[in-house]
């Protein structure tokens, strides 16, 4: 029940090169609805709480089942789904993104809005560390950074359209038929991977045993400390932007959704911009990625007040965290171009623990030393990331 749609890419010089993007796109597909899904309920709460009679926080914790669960199932996934079909592994992944999203539509009681939750991370998480070897086994390695691109287009859209359309959808046929959205979302990728994706039978096993010898390459290791520096800096930040512009600029609630949709815009053409520099130099695109985090974040820090300031520094933080997931992608495939599953697994645990270690560093931060504060020091961890990938040159393995 599929189609290799295979074909040349216009343009290619290469005789004999071929890639599916057909298959490309479906994986781009996937992660949108994955995404939309995981940020849904950021934008129902008030509505899921009052529906299921909880309190906002605990309501709230829907969010956090999602990435704790995500963290620890993208290794999972990956060691034991290492024997089967990688493309019925990915079905299965896509399925439960389905499941989860109705599952939440039917919900009666919180514990099993949270089952339902827990179900969609383990989806996110397994979808996540095995992209960069999917990606791998659809285009040849010179056209990875295209198409991790496209992948991460998923994202990017996501990012900026989950929130608002589904305040706007759940306003008015109510927060149980968002999800269901989430749910045919999910059919459709379903579908176009089914009918897209070829065969891609297991290249190995993977354990436990791999992952510590891919992480023993210099490469890898300089890539996920970059990533150990670079997203702690960008997540204690934008964990506290909201309170960061109403506070120094001093935007309202309508400013600050407007700066936010501009931060997700310019993630979106930041995201084809890191590929388009990937596709020459991974190490320079992640170099720049994280240099213009740093630089936004020193805007904002020292001389956010300025609306000017702080409008132009937002966008330009949201193009540069947009380049930086494809420029750490093609690095890593770079140095684990043979065991693409087993770098993918580590990066996503690593950028779960830059995410979760930012967001508590910049509570701390922020209720010592105030907002500017937390913008300085997470562009001080965002310019050390980019001189440690920027200044090191390692061999591939």
């Amino acid at each position: 029940m599929h189609s290799n749609l295979r074909t040349s890419l216009p343009g290619d010089s290469d005789v004999g090169a071929t890639t599916s993007w057909a298959g490309v796109v479906s994986l781009a597909l996937g992660v949108f609805g994955l995404v939309t899904a995981e940020f849904l309920p950021a934008s129902l709460l008030t509505p899921i709480s009052n529906d299921l009679g909880v309190s906002i926080g605990a309501a709230g914790q829907s969010v956090t089942m999602t990435a704790v669960v995500g963290a620890f199932a993208g290794p999972a996934v990956v060691l034991g789904s290492s024997r089967f079909d990688r493309r019925l592994t990915l079905l299965a992944l896509t399925a439960t993104l389905i499941f989860s999203s109705f599952l939440a539509a039917i919900s009666t009681n919180i514990t099993v809005l949270l089952i339902s939750r827990a179900l969609l991370g383990v989806g996110l998480g397994g979808f996540w560390a095995m992209s960069l070897a999917l990606a791998m086994r659809l285009v040849p390695e010179r056209l990875m950074a295209r198409a991790m691109a496209i992948i991460m287009g998923g994202v990017s859209i996501a990012t900026v359209c989950a929130a608002p359309v589904g305040a706007w959808l759940g306003d008015i046929m109510g927060w149980r038929f968002t999800f269901a959205v989430a749910g045919m979302l999910g059919i459709s990728a379903f579908l176009a991977q089914a009918f897209t994706l070829p065969a891609m039978p297991p290249s190995g096993p993977s354990g436990l045993g791999t992952m510590a010898l891919v992480l023993r390459r210099p490469s890898i290791r300089i890539g996920l400390l970059t990533l150990l520096l670079v997203v702690p800096g960008h997540f204690a930040a934008f964990t506290f932007v909201r309170p960061f512009l109403e506070q120094v600029p001093k935007f309202g609630v309508e400013g600050v959704s407007a700066l936010l949709l501009v931060f997700g815009i310019g993630g979106f053409f930041g995201n084809f911009a890191g590929g388009f520099v990937s596709e020459r130099s991974a190490s320079l695109s992640m170099t720049l990625a994280a240099a213009g985090i740093a630089i936004a974040l020193f805007m904002l820090g020292f001389a956010g007040s300025s609306v000017f300031v702080a409008s132009a520094a937002t966008a330009f933080w949201g193009f540069a965290f947009g380049a930086l997931p494809v420029s750490v992608q093609s690095f890593l495939t770079e140095g684990a171009s043979d065991e693409p599953e087993s770098a993918g697994a580590l990066m996503l645990t690593t950028f779960q623990i830059g995410i979760s270690s930012g967001a508590v560093a910049g509570g701390l931060v922020i209720e010592t030393a105030g907002p500017n504060a937390v913008f300085v020091l997470a562009g001080l961890s965002a310019l050390l990331g980019s001189a440690l990938v920027g200044t090191r040159r390692v061999p591939r393995a």
